[in-house]
């Protein structure tokens, strides 16, 4: 024990004499991987002074943290200090949205090896981890990392009211930095358009080379979006003068290029789409509190109901001529909510079902009152589906508008989608594929954003919240705008909180092969992870063009007199996409993975970005998989750039590359 504390004493002595901080470079993406820099800022100063003062940063988040009082109980920090140190009027004045908001940090503290500033919270919501409240209510100024090495709490089980300690990043002076006039170190969280020179602007002219020796960088260094970089002062700080209102996001910087040949240098190339994937948009913060307010307030208002009783028995409703079998709660439900058609207005609208006007199936288009819809005949109880689409409004979820009981079968009636299936658009062999019906890049984007918003409106935003469980591409259509609409909810199922913490399986297991994950597979296990890796699916055919699964011949070669016997193999994209994402030459298996219909016209940083979050939504284990919450705040930020993004940049760079080879 000794030996090892020695030598822990030497390797910083060392570190302390070679440079000061190692900048985080990302690595706080990753909550499952421990590295060292994702843990904090190591102690390298003087052993004479293991506390000091230090400062850090804080974009004010309306309307919860939005005054210098608020903003100080969050970061344990004191109110009458954040007051005059940024010239407010008074402790509980109102701060402007994304204000940056100097707080100091009186006892910057060496602790278990990394400095840290302990600041504390309670858990809101069920919707909040210890990735969204490290990225989204503390702004950066923690990682799930150094989250889960300082908590006892089971980070994949917390509820609600949990207390968690937050080691807010704060550093102090080395030596080195000490003898050269500097004084405190400021954790300063990058955002967009910031460089190396910008940000010495920004601190009244602090010497560049100085921040780029505190964080162990170089010029060229590519630096991200909403990671922490420290910046050396040798005074105080005082109020930055910088617009309220965030600045448009700038196109990506081109990404280094590293020489080929070499295994380690694949691993240099630095994608900035990693940078704008998870990020931190505060509204996650702000709808995390909301869910956990309005599902309060409707569980409340659900406690003063009469007890539920059994299962309505089935009854007979009178139609025209048959009846028609479903739940009679079920069918008192939606007749006070949607329109009851009669069976002549159907026939009328579609031309008696005439074969012109299928559209695929079961499906007819029809016109009603001069407006286009969808009639879908289906068999059966479908109270199901009726009771989970007559409460939800949600602009990418297909709008349930009435329906029509005829002879034992129920007609449905749905808003139209005038563009198809993203099916259609992506695998259809009648798709003549010309250049107006082809995916762009952009479209591909927005489609993925649109599906994640559904599904989370769906996990987090109703009550009961419902897991859709048959997410494939065929289930999403397109309507004249090219957005997105999630349909087909007859698999849907409810996935109330269960405050005996039991799981919700089941033994038919119903699906499409290359959608379902392993535990819904092998064990009917279901929970809101299993619609993340059918998301994570859905991403990768966006991407690639290819369908979830794919047959392959394996030919097994037998004796020079034998004909090779050929077995067929199963490839599942969820696998592939594993394969592009780890291990070397990442930018040649990603530029051979995309759709060759997009002609290479896509930004390859944010094509790298959203392969890697379908990677992570289709991870083998569900507790390595993302909330959706998360997933559409990544698919927010790769949406905000792409919409910057400017297909004759990407041909620039391409030109510029082969010139330079």
């Amino acid at each position: 024990m000794l030996l090892w504390w020695w030598s822990a004493v030497f390797l910083m002595f060392i570190h302390g004499s070679r440079a000061q901080q190692t900048y985080v470079d990302n690595k706080q993406l990753a909550c499952e991987e421990n590295a060292t820099t994702a843990l904090g800022y190591v102690c390298n100063s003087p052993a004479t002074s293991p506390t000091c003062q230090s400062y850090v940063t804080f974009r004010s988040q309306p309307p919860l943290y939005n005054t210098p009082s608020s903003i100080a109980t969050l970061l344990h920090s004191n109110p009458n200090d954040i007051t005059a140190l940024n010239n407010f009027s008074s402790n509980s004045a109102t701060i402007p949205a994304n204000t940056v908001v100097v707080v100091p940090i009186r006892n910057c503290s060496c602790s278990g090896g990394y400095y840290q500033h302990n600041a504390s919270y309670v858990r809101q919501s069920g919707n909040e981890t210890f990735f969204t409240i490290a990225n989204n209510t503390y702004e950066g100024l923690t990682t799930c990392q150094a989250m889960i090495t300082q908590n006892t709490l089971d980070y994949r089980n917390l509820v609600v009211g949990d207390n968690i300690t937050i080691p807010l990043r704060c550093a102090c002076p080395t030596a080195t930095q000490t003898a050269a006039g500097i004084r405190y170190l400021l954790t300063y969280l990058i955002t967009w358009g910031d460089t190396f020179t910008s940000m010495s602007e920004t601190f009244g002219g602090v010497d560049v080379q100085s921040i780029l020796d505190a964080n162990e960088l170089s010029p060229t260094h590519v630096i991200f979006p909403f990671t922490p970089i420290l910046i050396p002062l040798t005074t105080v700080p005082t109020r930055i003068n910088t617009s309220a209102t965030p600045a448009t996001p700038p196109a990506p910087p081109t990404i280094p290029v590293a020489p080929s040949g070499g295994g380690s240098s694949s691993n240099k190339w630095v994608f900035v789409g990693v940078g704008i994937g998870v990020g931190l948009l505060l509204i996650v913060s702000l709808s995390g509190f909301l869910v956990w307010f309005f599902r309060r307030r409707k569980i409340q208002n659900q406690r003063i109901l009469p007890p539920a009783k059994h299962t309505p028995p089935k009854v007979m409703i009178p139609s025209e001529s048959k009846s028609w079998s479903v739940s009679s709660e079920g069918i008192r439900i939606a007749i006070e909510s949607l329109t009851v058609y009669k069976y002549a207005e159907l026939q009328k609208a579609t031309g008696d079902f005439r074969e012109e006007n299928r559209v695929k199936g079961s499906v007819y288009r029809g016109i009603f009152n001069g407006d286009f819809a969808a009639v879908k005949i289906m068999k059966g109880d479908v109270s199901g589906e009726i009771n989970i689409l007559k409460q939800i409004n949600h602009s990418n979820i297909i709008r349930l508008s009435g329906f029509c009981v005829h002879q034992g079968n129920t007609y449905l009636v749905y808003e139209f989608a005038e563009n198809g299936s993203l099916s259609d658009w992506l695998h259809s062999t009648k798709n003549t594929k010309n250049k107006d019906s082809v995916l762009g890049w952009k479209q591909r984007v927005q489609i993925a954003h649109d599906v994640a918003d559904a599904l989370n409106y769906l996990h987090n935003f109703i009550t009961p919240p419902y897991v859709h469980k048959n997410l494939k591409c065929s289930n999403v259509l397109l309507d004249s705008n090219m957005r997105a609409k999630i349909t087909n909810f007859g698999l849907a199922r409810s996935v109330d909180d269960n405050e005996d913490g039991e799981l919700q399986l089941t033994r038919h297991v119903v699906g499409t092969f290359g959608y379902m994950p392993p535990e819904y597979i092998e064990n009917g296990l279901i929970t809101p992870k299993m619609d993340v890796f059918a998301l994570g699916v859905l991403i990768s055919e966006l991407l690639s063009g290819k369908e979830a699964t794919t047959t392959t011949a394996a030919t097994t070669t037998g004796s020079p007199e034998k004909d090779e016997e050929k077995d067929v193999v199963h490839v599942q994209l969820s696998e592939k996409i594993k394969e592009v994402v780890g291990g070397e030459n990442v930018r040649e298996k990603l530029a051979a993975f995309m759709d060759g219909d997009l002609k290479g016209e896509y930004p390859l940083e944010l094509a790298y970005s959203m392969a890697e979050v379908a990677c992570k939504c289709v991870a083998a284990d569900l507790n390595d998989r993302p909330h959706v919450a998360e997933v559409f705040v990544v698919l927010s930020k790769i949406l905000s750039s792409s919409e910057d993004w400017d297909p004759s940049d990407e041909l620039e760079h391409s030109r510029s590359l082969s010139h330079g080879r």
